[in-house]
């Protein structure tokens, strides 16, 4: 029996469309709020149907020097075009994009963990420098 860890996948978000992408800035002032970013299918757009899509994407930041990690956001993207009429009859969609802030006093890195309902758990990182 394997680790969950050992089932995220990880990859060039530019060249898979399953890779949550992080945008945020490369420095922050300490305690100062700033935008985060999370998206899945930036450069390579991702199916969005009842059938195939993302379901959720988590962040989490791990601030330098502290074992442990904060979860700081979960999204959920619920609607994919289901209806009582059945799969892709609805006209609404919810797409995997989301905007929240934060603010740290510490340097850290941001991970970001999405979901794809037929490939699984996708993982990306992104540096925060504090100055």
């Amino acid at each position: 029996m394997g680790k969950i860890g050992e089932l995220v996948q990880t990859a060039d978000w530019k060249l898979e469309k399953h890779v949550p992408v992080i945008e945020a800035p490369e420095t922050v002032e300490p305690g100062k709020p700033f935008q985060v970013t999370v998206s899945v299918g930036k450069e390579i757009p991702h199916p969005n149907t009842t059938e195939h899509h993302i379901a959720w994407i988590s962040v989490y930041f791990h601030p330098e020097g502290e074992k442990f990690p904060y979860h700081v956001a979960r999204f959920d993207f619920a609607a994919h075009g289901a209806s009582t009429q059945g799969p892709n009859t609805s006209t609404v969609y919810t797409e995997p994009v989301a905007v929240f802030t934060m603010k740290t006093d510490k340097p850290g890195v941001l991970y970001a963990v999405s979901f794809c309902n037929i490939h699984g758990l996708w993982e990306s990182q992104k540096e925060i420098k504090v100055s």
